[in-house]
């Protein structure tokens, strides 16, 4: 019996090292702040408008007010197949995000897939406006 238990705790230990589930984003720190007189975010003084920001999160970040003049920051990282890195782009509405691999398509507003094949939301970030004069993304 002892040896069946070995057995059965030694097969558990070997099935739980794989490579694990690689379908989501990574999740790496963020600190982004800037001034709103930065000119990475003229576009930003309108609702609609969106910004793409490299050299934070996975694949830099993706900034921009909502059409209801709310703010949203997200990973540029597309959630499908994300180990590739693929990072998404502003399409000219400022509305939507496209996955130039796989052609997937994001809303800007809350950051869901509105085209296939991805079926996860863009990673999200915490964003806030300081004294309405800087902008500031973390996780």
């Amino acid at each position: 019996m002892k040896k069946l238990c070995y057995l059965f705790v030694m097969m558990m230990g070997l099935l739980g090292c794989g490579k694990g589930d690689q379908s989501y984003i990574p999740s790496v720190a963020v600190n982004f702040q800037a001034p709103l007189t930065d000119p990475r975010l003229n576009r930003l003084g309108s609702a609609g408008g969106a910004v793409i920001v490299n050299g934070y999160g996975v694949a830099g970040l993706i900034i921009c007010r909502t059409p209801s003049g709310g703010w949203a920051a997200y990973d540029r990282c597309s959630s499908y197949q994300p180990e590739k890195r693929c990072a998404v782009n502003i399409d000219d509405t400022g509305l939507t995000a496209t996955d130039p691999c796989s052609g997937s398509k994001f809303l800007l507003s809350d950051g869901s897939p509105v085209k296939a094949p991805a079926t996860r939301s863009l990673r999200s970030y915490s964003i806030y406006i300081q004294n309405g004069l800087y902008l500031s993304v973390s996780n």
